[in-house]
């Protein structure tokens, strides 16, 4: 049984310039005490999906259900489940303990109950020390974990986060982007977290679903979305730099690449697709490649971003440590067996035979 199944989830806006549908016929379901991440652009409706499993926002069409039980028309406070919100809401005037303990004194939580869980969540997140103080006595980080505490505290089996992080830097998101997912698998509660950012999204979740325009563009592992991406969407969104996606073009022999006379990269059926590698799985100075012309280089410590065109396309390539390139070189760009993805003139991943490499380019 799942613990948490959304089944053509529908939520619509009417504006003036007509009906948007934030969320349209969406359809996933999470198995318990796993991490779940909803991921997408800004707009793409996955706070409102998030919304509506917590019973902020009412369906307009679709059922929800968590462990089992409709919940499609319940209050939240009926849905068994706990909320990080991105502000923190904290009340300022409250010490870090009462806020912690206070949705347990609203529903009446016997004291020695309270205490026995305060100190339980005090130890988990390291917050023992900090109880008697006030929210403003405290960093980013020691906020979002007393946030964390107020939801953890509840033990309901479902915990939903709406894009916890993007108040903290980016070390301190780091860092507790390790808390957050240990938290998770000590605790065995099943979670719902919404962000934009897919390294967030890549480095904790146990399933991504990665939305566009109210609709959900793939559904999968993190290494699903990597290696298999469904469509041109999906692949420029995961991976950090994003494919490189390269028009093709019917030439002697079978495709190349648009604005390339050779090699030869995949048969002529698939010369109105697109070719997709990403910039780890490319290498240079290979004369038996693609030529390119080099239009900067980014040397950022461990590796070198160094981008190129092919033709008029332009093509980013990730290699270890410096390189000894500069803007106005020529050099050669190639790519092992593997590595190549194709997706037809829909933007769609093709067929398994699209992938087979054509021998004059690739080693």
């Amino acid at each position: 049984m799942s613990a948490i199944l959304a089944e053509n989830l529908s939520k619509h806006w009417a504006t003036a310039e007509g009906e948007v549908r934030a969320v349209d016929r969406v359809t996933f379901a999470f198995d318990e005490g796993t991490l779940n991440v909803l991921l997408g652009p800004s707009g793409c409706g996955k706070s409102s999906t998030l919304r509506l499993i917590a019973g902020l926002e009412a369906a307009d069409g679709g059922r929800i259900t968590i462990a089992g039980r409709d919940v499609t028309h319940l209050p939240p406070a009926a849905r068994a489940i706990s909320m990080v919100f991105q502000s923190y809401a904290l009340f300022p005037h409250l010490t870090v303990a009462e806020n912690i303990l206070f949705g347990l004194r609203v529903r009446r939580v016997g004291a020695a109950e309270c205490d026995a869980r305060l100190a339980r969540v005090g130890d988990l997140l390291g917050l023992k020390t900090l109880l008697a103080r006030k929210p403003s006595q405290l960093s980013g980080g020691q906020q979002q974990r007393v946030a964390l505490g107020r939801a953890i505290i509840a033990q309901a089996p479902v915990c939903l986060m709406d894009e916890p992080l993007s108040n903290l830097d980016a070390q301190l998101r780091a860092e507790m982007r390790l808390e957050i997912r240990a938290l998770q698998r000590k605790l065995g509660i099943t979670m719902v977290y919404v962000t934009h950012d897919q390294v967030e999204a890549m480095s904790m979740a146990d399933r991504v679903v990665l939305m566009r325009a109210g609709r959900i563009e793939q559904n999968g592992t993190p290494v699903d979305l990597y290696e298999n991406p469904a469509n041109t969407f999906v692949a420029r969104f995961i991976g950090t730099p994003p494919m490189n996606l390269l028009q093709l073009e019917a030439g002697r022999g079978g495709a190349v690449i648009a604005g390339t006379e050779a090699p030869v990269v995949l048969d002529a059926r698939f010369a109105a697709g697109t070719l997709g590698v990403r910039p780890e799985h490319m290498q240079l100075g290979f004369e038996d490649g693609v030529r390119a012309g080099v239009e900067s280089v980014e040397y950022l410590g461990g590796d070198s971003l160094v981008g190129c065109r092919i033709g008029s396309q332009a093509v980013a390539v990730r290699v270890q440590g410096s390189v000894g390139l500069r803007r106005g070189d020529a050099t050669w760009i190639r790519w092992v067996a593997g590595a190549q993805h194709y997706f037809d003139a829909a933007g769609l991943r093709g067929p398994v035979e699209a992938h087979e490499p054509a021998a004059t380019l690739i080693a």
